[in-house]
């Protein structure tokens, strides 16, 4: 495969390394992904199908969301940054164009911008796949459907409660949500979750850690994306999804290109193809997250598994981005310190 390197080695032994053209060097571009089924799908329905056929070779930069960050936040006064797409999830979308990292989102050269879900519209990025944020249990174990985020709350479950410690700050705006507070005001979701802890929670490092858990039953219910419940229930997890009745929090998973990316003309073409219908379709058929396109239509069956409502859809919640950035160590600090410690 062509990579940046190779080009730019290639260029120097001819001697030409300080000639090279840009439109020469958009030919190759670097996506920093997660890597594992969503890397996969990349290549498999974007990077191949769609991007190889504009002359434009496509590499992984593969890491986990906070050293991506990290990295990207590193390299803001860089002359060049090592990815041209990153992609990104919606908190640190916003604190990533608060900080001046992120170019504007050109609707001239992503032209599949039209077709977004104008909910999910932001200046600095596009909107590839999203999912809610659910009660996930076990309905052998829970045989009363829960309806609230509140009824993780509910004494009876003692000891089976469980949370993944990667999900913190949705934990607690759902938590918060269950316990009527507000957006900016995270007092009641707090003290809830101080009296649950006396209820034994578990809380696990990775969403795969509390798959082993509920599938053991350890755990019987939980916060969970509903495009993980889907993929859980796949592979024969007992579990069972809800969403709530005080309204959803939804996940965005986001790409945005750096400031400083050496390949922009390339990198928005990435995010328009990132917007191609039947690319989202597959994403939604492999990992059970819903497309953020208009003109992506699922099969009856699946949609049905993993979309909400129109109703559902009207009650979502998303976060107060600017209070979860300015609160974000204290956030940190009571997880960790108050109710985990």
């Amino acid at each position: 495969m062509i990579t940046r390197r190779t080009l730019m080695a290639g260029s120097a032994a001819l001697g030409l390394a300080g000639t090279v053209p840009a439109r020469a060097q958009s030919a190759s571009i670097v996506v920093g992904t997660w890597g594992g089924d969503y890397g996969a799908l990349l290549q498999q329905n974007i990077d191949v199908p769609l991007m190889k056929p504009q002359g434009i070779e496509v590499s992984q930069d593969i890491a986990n969301q906070d050293p991506r960050r990290t990295k990207l936040i590193a390299e803001r006064t860089s002359r060049r940054a090592s990815m041209d797409v990153a992609c990104i999830n919606d908190i640190d979308s916003y604190m990533l164009s608060q900080l001046g990292v992120l170019e504007t989102v050109p609707a001239a050269e992503v032209p599949r911008l039209s077709q977004v879900i104008d909910v999910f519209k932001k200046p600095h990025s596009i909107p590839h796949i999203y999912s809610a944020l659910v009660v996930l249990y076990n309905p052998s174990k829970v045989t009363t459907p829960p309806t609230r985020y509140a009824d993780i709350f509910d004494p009876k479950y003692k000891g089976r409660v469980g949370f993944s410690d990667i999900l913190a700050p949705f934990n607690m705006a759902g938590a918060n949500i269950g316990a009527g507070g507000t957006p900016t005001d995270f007092t009641k979701g707090k003290a809830a979750l101080m009296d649950l802890k006396a209820l034994s929670p578990k809380v696990y490092p990775s969403n795969e850690t509390l798959a082993a858990a509920l599938k053991s039953e350890e755990v019987w219910i939980s916060l969970m994306w509903l495009a993980r419940g889907f993929m859980w229930k796949q592979s024969g997890i007992p579990v069972a999804m809800a969403v709530p009745e005080e309204g959803a929090l939804p996940i965005l998973f986001e790409a945005g290109v750096p400031k400083n990316s050496r390949a922009k003309d390339s990198a928005f073409k990435y995010l328009n193809a990132m917007l191609d219908p039947q690319a989202q379709v597959a994403f939604a058929q492999k990992m059970g997250y819903v497309p953020t396109v208009k003109d992506a239509k699922l099969p009856e069956d699946l949609a049905k598994q993993i979309s909400l409502t129109e109703a559902q859809q009207a009650k979502l919640r998303p976060l107060d981005y600017a209070t979860m950035q300015a609160q974000q160590a204290a956030f940190t600090d009571f997880w960790n310190k108050e109710f985990k410690g």
